[in-house]
């Protein structure tokens, strides 16, 4: 009989291989979208709404498995949502029109619902001192985006973008084989019924669950679109090919995802409060360079005129995208920490909203940057965007965390919040930074 610290491991070994194949299959179009693009003669819009169509559908469905997690168990709706996923994938290679991929790729978004499944599943089978790091550890399944930067355009340069189709539906439905093999179900995780729609209304009242919303929608949903536009956002601004753009975008993807584990150390020691607030700094600091388009200006003066030029160059922006990967990476562990601080009992319900939004950022960037670079014609537009975006969770974090004169966890009370831990355990009186209004 394998011991609880056995399947502890086991689980959640499995579970964060088999997130990090759906999160490859997920962002498969955000590389075989390239030469889709080029064959079928897509505009940048159009390209970006292939590329997020499965990042919506992924998001969407991430309230209901959910809730269907907390009912059922992780481990059969992890295990049956590979298998439903797999045929959509493989029937990518027979699409030759625009609106048959955008059919397929709604289906291949069910990839992206395992997020809600698998982080809920993970955290049952942890204490709660230990549940940031175990959430971190599975989170770090993102760099499956960064596994498809390398492995999808190898095989369309040795075999064809319809070749990928093939191989990635193949590795969904081993995954889910070995999946089931190495997981295990305990019968105390279940809640036995779903929540009611009710329930679901309740938990959009607390006004918490918006705020977390937005702070995941900038480092999920932008981690996630910023890795579908950014090898074509290589391409665009430095002429370069696709192999070596995706390549060079990776510095970008994997730490974005490996990390979250760390950043999920980070939360259970210092607090979700602290990794977050440095995490959308750092970003925001980031984007502000990164916004600023090639320029050149013509100064006048009484000798004649003096030019000079200005632009973000390549090794630059390469700098600046890794340290948002890196804050994004801890920044996704960060917000979790703060759900399973306060929503213990009904993460998975809260998870998936909160995962919902971030899902439905990264559904909305694609379009949004393809139509700003369309209509302005001005690729550094898209960092301009992530700029604002940043900046007004920096406020709304401010506004509720910050301003406030510090209170103890003691002295705040949530009808929600059941049984918080507090954030900082070592030695000095707890502080919490602020109330929500």
């Amino acid at each position: 009989m394998p011991s609880t610290r056995y399947k502890q491991f086991s689980v959640l070994t499995s579970n964060t291989l088999a997130f990090t194949i759906c999160f490859m299959v997920w962002t498969m179009f955000g590389e075989v979208g390239v030469p889709i693009a080029d064959e079928l003669g897509l505009s940048e819009t159009q390209f970006g709404l292939l590329t997020a169509i499965p990042i919506l559908i992924g998001s969407l469905v991430r309230l209901p498995l959910g809730a269907w997690t907390d009912k059922f168990g992780g481990r059969i709706v992890f295990f049956l949502l590979m298998l439903v996923t797999a045929p959509a994938v493989w029937l990518v290679q027979f699409a030759t029109e625009y609106w048959q991929l955008l059919i397929l790729a709604a289906f291949v978004g069910l990839a992206g619902g395992s997020f809600s499944v698998g982080i809920t599943y993970t955290a049952r089978w942890f204490s709660r001192d230990w549940q940031g790091t175990a959430m971190g550890i599975f989170g770090a399944g993102n760099a499956g985006a960064a596994v498809t930067k390398y492995l999808a355009p190898a095989i369309i340069v040795v075999l064809s973008w319809q070749a990928v189709a093939n191989v990635y539906a193949a590795i969904l439905v081993i995954t889910a084989i070995l999946f089931w093999f190495f997981t295990y179900s305990d019968p105390a995780h279940k809640q036995g019924k779903a929540p009611t729609l009710r329930e679901q209304v309740e938990v959009l009242k607390d006004a918490k669950v918006w705020k977390y919303s937005q702070y995941y929608s900038v480092v999920f949903g932008g981690y996630v679109g910023v890795s579908l536009y950014l090898t074509r956002y290589y391409m665009m601004e430095y002429d370069i090919s696709l192999q070596v753009a995706a390549a060079i975008a990776t510095v970008f993807v994997l730490p974005g995802g490996v990390l979250r584990a760390i950043g999920g150390w980070l939360s259970d020691r210092y607090g979700a409060h602290a990794v977050t607030w440095t995490c959308m700094w750092a970003s925001l600091l980031c984007f502000f360079v990164m916004s600023y388009p090639y320029t050149e200006y013509t100064i006048h003066t009484r000798e004649g005129t003096m030019e000079f030029a200005f632009g973000v160059p390549m090794w630059l922006f390469t700098v600046l995208i890794f340290i948002v990967g890196v804050a994004w990476g801890f920044g996704k562990a960060s917000v979790f920490k703060y759900l399973s601080d306060q929503y213990h009992e009904n993460l998975g319900l809260v998870s998936g909203m909160v995962g919902l939004a971030g899902g439905l950022g990264g559904f909305l960037l694609p379009p949004m940057f393809g139509a700003l670079i369309d209509y302005t014609g001005v690729t550094t537009s898209i960092w301009m965007l992530c700029f604002g975006f940043t900046l007004v969770s920096i406020i709304w974090m401010w506004w509720t965390e910050r301003r406030e004169p510090e209170i103890t966890r003691d002295e705040f009370h949530q009808p929600t919040v059941v049984d918080p831990q507090p954030q900082r355990r070592y030695g000095e009186r707890e502080v919490w930074g602020g109330t929500d209004r």
